[in-house]
């Protein structure tokens, strides 16, 4: 049934990779199912015949699902179905997508749609480097044009030593976790996180992933080779040369005046009335190619900006290659929050707030990771009036979550743990005016933040961008700090985020086909000397360190151990005694089942009172102990006191002085405080108490 069925297997990272074509999915331009361990993963490549109408951009979309079947789950909600993609699916998106997108052709406008389907888990697996993988070997095999392939490795570091595919533990155990992306000859994409690496180090992680995947791109060239189809031709949208060249006589001095303007709103007007120009002039003589005359301006734009970089070292705004824009930091803008912190650099403003919560309000996870919930959470967002451009506030995109995540990766290395800092915390960065480097501005901005709020950080933490220009030579030129005109011209946006021991997250976007090794080592050493700039000379004489305490509005969290077996008394029946500790001191209340308790109110005493009713609670007295006591009720046969909170015990008459004493009111009255001795707990569980051998104990007798 299945005469194209072929299965290819090799190995990789010391793991067997199973490829399977011709068997499923067969009406796609190029399908493969790919077996990494017990993770399974099918990837499918498909694109349109010819472009839409009037589209001007190439129109790639790369979808990652997560089928909860594949780790024997059913989808929680109402409707026990998936829905919206989680979080970790969205990254694993957006990590495929800048892998491949730099290696189509540039003139192309075809819709090219990946969808890579996780059908089975393997904890030692990761289903983003098998689903990159397997978008690399269906787009190879299909005629869609690709210049690939590529293949993507993940890269530990443990005891000094680069791992490849860790396995569960091993991530545990791992310094960093990169994902590194690449082709034959260079690096197509870099994401990482890591705890403070050393840059060098990086570097050297990042070469070794690349020659680990020169093996697999060799495997994938013998599929191929062997069943690959022939590339389809498609209608080219490369600019008309006969245009270009009349737009650039009619408005190319014009476009260079317009962009030699350090302000963006300037240049921006500037710009738009050059482009009015420009059709006002050739749209009688081109009267149907008014789309070809905006593609035109586009590269003629684009060319300005590279020609002075490249040529001239020479940026829009008059910067040295090297130069920051102007940096700004500020904290305790908010009055009620628990943090705030600002940070600009040039235009781009991000104001970040930092929110400390429960334990219990860590956010849940609901994915095919063992991974079950986080209390450390960042969010970013950026409406439409950051850039000036009027459209309504929607959910968050794909780019607010990955910009959110990065962030949140950068930082949670130096966030503290649970026993030394038990909160939840959140933080989120709205930006607030953008030109380029958003996400670099709110780490730095979430830094502030954090340390506004009383969070003993290990370590201040700064972001930074380079950028790249590549000429027609091979030779490049890198600049720091880019804007959005030069992100937007530019062949690259490398993203580092670090504290001043070390790197702790990296996010690299390109437009060229790779990177070589000297471009990203230029490019790490350069952010590195930016990002020390930024932490010794912009965050330090704002805040050095973390503020001693938390604010007056923050709650006031104490933690405590009980026995877990005295966590049911605590609840009480239906949850009824932790209620009324609730509701008498205001405090709220979270126990772990390992017995950890927090407890957390506005002000510390509401926390300290219900720490006293737990205590009370729990307590267990000791055989022999002395307890200062408190005569609750006076009887005929003793009196009933109370020795610690909600414990109370009788001292028989017999018990209550060295001497016979013949009415408990000639030595006793309610409220009246005494010393006891704890001697026992009777069949019926009664507490028993001794004034008597209290005061012959401390009489030494």
């Amino acid at each position: 049934m299945y005469e194209n069925h072929k299965i290819f297997k090799t190995e990789f990272a010391g793991r067997e990779l199973i490829v399977e074509t011709g068997k499923f999915a067969q009406l796609s331009n190029g399908s493969a199912l790919i077996r990494y361990g017990n993770c399974v993963v099918l990837a499918n490549a498909t694109a349109s015949a010819k472009p839409r109408d009037g589209i001007d951009f190439f129109p790639l979309s790369v979808d990652f699902e997560e089928r909860m079947y594949a780790a024997g789950k059913i989808p929680g909600g109402f409707l026990k179905r998936e829905g919206r993609p989680s979080e970790k699916a969205i990254l694993s998106s957006r990590v495929i997508d800048r892998s491949i997108r730099p290696l189509f052709p540039k003139d192309m406008r075809n819709d090219v749609s990946v969808h890579l389907c996780v059908m089975s888990t393997d904890k030692d697996a990761i289903p983003e480097i098998v689903g990159m993988i397997g978008a690399s070997i269906a787009l190879s095999i299909s005629d869609i044009p690709f210049n690939g392939p590529i293949s993507g490795v993940s890269v530990g570091l443990i005891d000094g030593e680069y791992v490849f595919n860790p396995d569960a533990a091993q991530r545990e155990a791992s310094q960093m976790a990169v994902t590194v992306a690449s082709s034959a000859a260079k690096v197509t994409m870099i994401e990482a996180g890591a705890n403070e690496v050393d840059e060098d180090v990086m570097i050297e992680g990042i070469m070794a992933g690349h020659a680990e995947n020169a093996k697999l791109v060799e495997f994938i060239n013998s599929i191929v080779a062997e069943i690959g189809k022939e590339k389809f031709t498609f209608e080219s949208c490369a600019v008309n040369e006969e245009i270009y060249n009349a737009v650039k006589e009619a408005v190319g001095e014009d476009i260079k005046v317009a962009f030699d303007n350090a302000d963006k709103i300037t240049r921006d007007k500037l710009t738009a009335e050059v482009c009015k120009k420009a059709h006002d002039i050739l749209d009688e003589k081109y009267p149907d190619d008014g789309a070809m005359i905006d593609e035109c301006l586009y590269k003629l734009q684009k060319m300005t900006v590279r020609t002075w970089l490249s040529e001239e070292g020479k940026r829009v705004d008059g910067r040295g290659l090297n130069d920051m824009r102007e940096l700004y930091a500020e904290t305790d803008i908010l009055p009620t929050v628990h943090g705030s912190g600002m940070f600009a650099r040039g235009k781009t403003q991000v104001l970040s707030i930092a929110t400390l919560g429960m334990i219990s309000e860590e956010q849940i996870l609901d994915g095919l990771d063992e991974e079950t919930s986080k209390r450390y959470i960042h969010h970013y967002n950026m409406p439409g009036f950051t850039t000036g451009e009027a459209k309504p506030v929607r959910s968050p995109g794909r780019r607010e979550i990955g910009h959110g995540a990065l962030a949140e990766r950068a930082l949670l290395p130096v966030i503290p743990p649970v026993e030394e800092f038990p909160y939840t915390i959140r933080v989120v960065s709205d930006v607030l005016t953008s030109n380029g480097s958003t996400s670099q501005g709110s780490i730095c901005g979430s830094t502030l933040a954090l340390m506004d709020a009383g969070v003993p950080i290990k370590a201040p933490v700064a972001g930074i961008s380079c950028g790249l220009i590549t000429r027609e030579d091979g030779s490049f030129i890198t600049m720091v700090d880019i804007q959005g005109i030069e992100d937007f011209f530019g062949d690259m946006d490398f993203k580092v985020a670090g504290t001043k021991k070390g790197i702790t997250a990296i996010q690299m976007d390109i437009k060229v086909d790779g990177l070589t090794r000297e471009i990203i080592t230029e490019a790490i050493h350069k952010t590195r000397d930016a990002r020390y700039h930024i932490l010794d000379n912009v965050i330090a004489p704002v805040i050095s360190e973390p503020r001693s305490d938390v604010k007056e509005c923050a709650p006031k969290v104490i933690t405590m151990k009980i026995d877990p077996e005295k966590i049911r008394e605590v609840i009480g029946s239906g949850g009824k005694v932790i209620q009324k500790i609730v509701a008498d001191t205001g405090a709220k209340i979270d126990i772990e089942d390992d017995g950890s308790v927090f407890i957390a109110a506005t002000e510390k005493a509401s926390a300290d009172a219900a720490k006293a009713i737990i205590d009370g609670i729990v307590f267990e007295p000791e055989v022999g102990a002395i307890y200062k006591a408190t005569v609750v009720k006076i009887m005929e046969f003793g009196a009933f006191v109370e020795f610690a909170p909600g414990k109370q015990g009788l001292v028989h008459v017999s018990k209550l002085d060295t001497k016979r004493v013949e009415k408990v009111e000639d030595l006793l009255t309610e409220g009246d405080e005494i010393m006891v001795k704890f001697m026992e707990v009777d069949s019926k569980g009664r507490y028993n108490l001794s004034r008597k051998d209290a005061l012959l104990e401390m009489q030494g007798k």
